[in-house]
């Protein structure tokens, strides 16, 4: 029988768990660097290490993404997130108060030029068991999608679908993307943009098929975080433009638009994702989700009422809004 998260949690010593903080030895950070500096960079890499770990943690134990038993295929790209995922899981798996399997897997889509020798050559040296899947989508999509259009939708199904297979034949649970903060953020503004959709990428869910389980551990990990770690443990990066990805993505345009405001004014890309973790139906404009039709008068007070005519009052972080930091905004009826 498998245990629910939250009661594998509670039956674990106090000094384990998913957010406990990293005690193994850290794995030595560039070393040319001499006396404080040299200090300077094995505590913030340490810092780095601890944060990862807690935050992955935090995300796998608020959505329950594995289980007691669980085998996790871990999607590796080559890129830096990927890398970060499957780094990040095993340091976990070390500790974690539960016990689950890794099994790393590479789709070579037989884009030209695609160094096939570089994920195998890394993964034999991490000790996971890995499968590497040959399928030329990248014919396919040259194929169906015109010289100049974004292939990205048509290689993202293709792909998806060759990944639930293979989860299958290997007997997989659950499988895990290498998705973070940021990228969520991105996907809520471009559903916002272009979709006209208040939809973004759940850190958990289940396929259409009703077959598979997939999971975001890096849910709340930040991009800035993946890159640096990425830089420490020199990962082997496989460039993620070998099929002639256009430049001006919107994808990419909104990331950079991010990134902008994460310099302008900290803490906006934070309270966003804050935000949606505390989605009030009732002042939104979804009938799907709330009553409105129905709202009634009932002489009860409720603190879930609108206070349409009160000043609301907003701590900024961002140093342009004013050295008070507070800004009022007034709703009107």
């Amino acid at each position: 029988m498998v245990k629910p998260m939250s009661a594998v949690m509670n039956e674990a010593p106090a000094t384990t768990g998913w957010t406990a903080d990293v005690a193994d030895a850290m794995t030595p950070a560039d070393t040319s660097p001499s006396g404080p500096a040299r200090l300077k960079i094995e505590r913030e890499t340490h810092k780095l290490e601890k944060r990862l770990c807690r935050e992955a943690g935090k995300a796998i134990v608020d959505f329950n993404m594995i289980e007691e038993g669980d085998k996790v295929m871990v999607c590796m790209s080559g890129g830096k997130d990927s890398y970060t995922l499957l780094d990040i899981l095993l340091k976990l798996k070390a500790r974690a108060p539960i016990h689950f399997d890794l099994v790393a897997v590479n789709l070579d889509q037989k884009q030209p030029g695609f160094p096939e020798h570089i994920l195998p050559e890394y993964l034999a040296t991490t000790g996971v068991p890995f499968h590497i899947e040959n399928e030329d989508t990248y014919s396919i999509v040259k194929k169906l999608i015109p010289e100049g259009k974004t292939t990205c939708s048509l290689c993202s199904r293709l792909r998806r679908g060759i990944l639930y297979r293979v989860a299958d034949e290997l007997g997989c649970t659950k499988i895990a993307l290498g998705h973070h903060r940021d990228d969520i953020l991105q996907t809520l503004l471009l559903n916002m943009f272009f979709g006209g959709k208040m939809k973004s990428m759940p850190p958990k869910l289940v396929s259409d098929d009703g077959k598979h389980v997939v999971i975001r551990p890096l849910a709340y990990v930040s991009e800035k975080d993946t890159t640096r770690w990425s830089a420490h443990r020199n990962f082997p990066i496989i460039p993620c433009n070998l099929c002639g990805s256009q430049e001006n993505l919107q994808r990419k345009q909104v990331g950079e638009m991010l990134r902008e405001w994460d310099k302008k004014f900290p803490g906006r890309v934070e309270n966003m994702f804050n935000a949606l973790q505390n989605v009030v139906p009732s002042h939104l404009l979804d009938g799907g989700l709330f009553d409105f039709k129905n709202a009634r008068a009932t002489g009860i007070a409720s603190d879930n009422g609108d206070k349409a005519f009160d000043k609301e009052e907003f701590w900024a972080t961002a140093p342009s809004l004013g050295s008070g930091g507070i800004v009022q905004v007034v709703q009107l009826s």
